[in-house]
């Protein structure tokens, strides 16, 4: 399912200090409940409510090459994990690299998102 970005920065702040959080040894993940999630639903030609996906990449992480690639890595994961097991609809859904996440494979960064989303409960029955 596809996603949308979030862009606007007060949305980052309020995930960051009001939603649940997990720590994985390369990425941290951050989810809260959008409450625009109905709003955005109308306004989908499909009528489906859908999550709304940030990724951060600090640049403490590298150069820019560097993190581009874990952007890429990261996003690739993520939409695995969602081909595999539906995710929970209706969520603004941080993802946070850490500075270990530079020299990883993808695999591993799959295998965070598994087990981050478990701890959330984030995977739809």
């Amino acid at each position: 399912m596809k996603s949308i970005a979030i862009s606007e920065n007060h949305l980052y702040k309020k995930v960051y200090a009001k939603g649940d959080k997990v720590n994985c040894r390369h990425i941290v993940v951050y989810v809260l409940t959008d409450y625009h999630a109905s709003r955005l639903m109308r306004e989908n030609p499909l009528k489906t409510r859908v999550n709304r996906i940030g990724l951060t990449v600090s640049k403490k992480i590298g150069k820019a090459v560097v993190r581009s690639r874990v952007r890429r890595i990261i996003r690739a994961a993520l939409y695995a994990v969602q081909a595999e097991k539906p995710l929970k609809t209706g969520k603004l859904i941080v993802i946070v690299a850490k500075e270990s996440a530079a020299g990883v494979k993808s695999t591993d960064i799959l295998c965070d998102l598994y087990r981050a989303f478990d701890k959330l409960g984030m995977f739809a029955a």
